[in-house]
């Protein structure tokens, strides 16, 4: 692990606050722009992104774009052509393939100068853009400079080295990038396809060993037995848990299989709210004056699929401003009730509920675990 200076952190806490602090940051830089995310689309969003980044490339920036093949299934190669004819570069993360379809690259951030960055959970696309409450979906961003960017910087470069997965095959990608980095108020966390890379996993989980106040917000919510007894465990030593889940949900088979849990965490104490006014993407883990975020969810995918990343950030000002925005989206949330919740549910819901459970929770790292196999 290498350590390296203190970052300072600013909540970017809609959809409109974070784009125009990530393009008002492209056009300041003046060496170079790297761009990483899960979806991009080709709306008037997209189409501004890549003017910004094209005009950065005509002031002789470096300028790098890489987004991953599925997630932007819908996004045309051609449509990068404005940045490509003045040299500027871009790559698809893991080119659509029946062998390796399953790993994809969640991640999300732009590093401007490799002094300042963005993490957290928002795409390139309209749906995010407004104040997630009146409008577009809810999501929260972080804004961090110091030499954690630098970090993120190189974490970029070795993704955008081995973009198509031709240079070296996935199970030595897959080791390269679950690692931690540790600097003087933060820990970032990377991780990569697999049961047993667990760095992520075990951070979180001792963390949680050690909480007495655990706040969340997850978009889609399907942690693992052992996160799940620990959640509980808080809750039986005198602590509080309180989770703030998908009201409305752009995955309803996510949805669906994060209800089946809510009975036995209901009966453990916990508390669990829905977001309702508009679709929840954020992700928002905060463990007393520990604050984790960026682009994993707390689910079997982002522990143990998909490529990820999370800022473990430990600094109380940061966690104080963190649990007001839980506060504040607490209050735009229906709580579960807890004596009716069972009773509710009807015996075609809690069908519905259970093959969406195994579905994500059997299946899906069922044939991923296959697809690993392969990739040797």
């Amino acid at each position: 692990m290498k350590t390296s200076a203190v970052a300072t952190f600013r909540w970017l806490r809609t959809g409109e606050e974070a784009f125009s602090a990530m393009l008002a940051a492209i056009e300041a830089a003046q060496v170079s722009i790297r761009l990483e995310t899960y979806i991009y689309e080709a709306g008037a969003l997209g189409e501004k992104f890549r003017a910004a980044l094209v005009r950065a490339r005509e002031r002789g920036l470096q300028v790098q774009v890489l987004v991953d093949a599925l997630g932007s299934v819908r996004l045309s190669t051609s449509f990068w052509d404005p940045l490509i004819k003045v040299r500027g570069e871009f790559a698809w993360f893991n080119p659509v393939s029946l062998q390796r379809w399953s790993y994809r690259d969640h991640r999300k951030m732009l590093i401007c100068d490799q002094s300042m960055a963005f993490i957290g959970g928002y795409n390139i696309a309209e749906a995010y853009n407004g104040d997630g409450v009146t409008r577009g979906w809810r999501d929260l961003g972080l804004e961090v400079t110091g030499s954690l960017a630098e970090h993120l910087a190189a974490s970029f470069d070795a993704f955008f080295a081995r973009a198509t997965f031709k240079h070296k095959p996935l199970q030595r990608l897959r080791r390269a990038f679950n690692k931690i980095t540790t600097g003087q108020n933060w820990k970032l966390l990377t991780s990569g396809p697999g049961r047993h890379h667990g760095d992520l996993k075990r951070t979180l989980t001792a963390d949680i060993k050690l909480a007495r106040s655990v706040k969340i917000i997850s978009a889609y919510f399907l942690p693992t037995w052992r996160l799940r007894k620990e959640l509980m465990r808080v809750c039986k030593r005198g602590g509080k848990v309180q989770l703030i889940l998908a009201g409305k949900s752009d995955v309803v088979l996510a949805q669906l299989a994060s209800r089946r849990l809510y009975r036995a965490f209901l009966r453990a104490g916990v508390e669990i709210y829905e977001y309702t006014p508009q679709i929840l993407h954020a992700k928002l883990f905060i463990l007393d004056d520990i604050v984790y975020a960026g682009s994993a969810n707390l689910d079997i995918r982002s522990l143990r699929i998909n490529y990820e990343l999370l800022v473990r950030i430990l600094d109380p000002e940061v966690a104080a401003e963190a649990r007001d925005i839980f506060e504040a989206d607490l209050e735009h949330s229906r709580r579960i009730d807890p004596a009716t919740w069972s009773k509710s549910r009807s015996f075609w819901a809690k069908l519905r509920e259970d093959w969406a459970y195994f579905v994500l929770a059997r299946i899906d790292p069922y044939l991923a675990g296959r697809q690993l196999k392969t990739l040797r």
